[in-house]
């Protein structure tokens, strides 16, 4: 059996390569995106059982990257990660059934937890 697939999608690399190195320890295939192009791109192409996306990217909100994933991969868990998640509205993340919503800074132990958690049930 093979490991879960995870797209991790954030413009900033910084943050990218961060959570490309928290995460890669787990077991999991981790996939990164640093636009939201190259994100639909890889859903179109690639089994993926996750998907964690940054927000706040230039044209193309992270939102709008879940709402495709919805489309391309609906058994895809879909999370959020934001520096600023006050301003999300809550009725928007269930009508595109985002699992769980990420602050930033995050803890790493939490993000990992959260993961296991939903990579288990996909």
């Amino acid at each position: 059996m093979n490991p879960p697939t995870l797209l991790v999608v954030d413009d900033e690399a910084r943050i990218l390569s961060a959570l490309q190195r928290s995460l890669r320890r787990e077991g999991w295939r981790v996939l990164t995106a640093g636009t939201p192009d190259e994100a639909l791109r890889l859903l179109r192409e690639e089994p993926i059982d996750a998907v964690l996306s940054d927000h706040k990217m230039p044209r193309i909100s992270g939102l709008e990257v879940l709402d495709a994933a919805a489309r391309l991969r609906p058994a895809a868990a879909r999370l959020l990660i934001s520096g600023w998640p006050d301003e999300i509205p809550p009725d928007r993340l269930a009508a595109l059934g985002v699992v769980a919503l990420i602050p930033k800074p995050w803890d790493d132990a939490d993000l990992k937890r959260i993961l296991r958690e939903v990579l288990a049930k996909a």
